[in-house]
């Protein structure tokens, strides 16, 4: 019998031009998604989320790619959980839908494993 270990799970999250160039209404839209994203992650089957980090307050403008704007940490049970996390990207719609959240945000996730420390 094995015993399968999830799978740690680096989010990382940014937050692209499309969002910055949005009118209030809009911005205020794309927060509801991607509140509605998070919670869709915590809520994934075997979904654990560890923590995040936000740079939001010493980052200005876009992340296209490193250093990301916020961070995701979490134990996935198998690489179809990760994919399904990624894809709430794809399929959550921005106010009346016309629009998903990969308009206003990537992601890319980076898997690994828990780090053990010998007792």
């Amino acid at each position: 019998m094995s015993d399968k270990k999830p799978l740690r799970v680096l989010f990382c999250i940014g937050i692209q031009q499309n969002f910055f160039d949005s009118t209030s209404a809009e911005a205020k839209d794309v927060w509801t998604a991607f509140t509605a994203v998070m919670k869709g992650m915590g809520e994934l089957p075997g979904a654990r989320i560890i923590g995040n980090m936000d740079d939001d307050r010493i980052m200005v403008g876009a992340s296209p790619n490193y250093p990301w704007t916020t961070y995701v940490l979490a134990d996935m049970p198998d690489y179809d959980t990760v994919t399904a996390a990624c894809n709430l990207f794809r399929t959550t719609p921005v106010g009346d839908g016309t629009y998903k959240m990969w308009k206003y945000a990537r992601v890319e996730a980076r898997i690994g494993r828990e780090l053990e420390f010998p007792a």
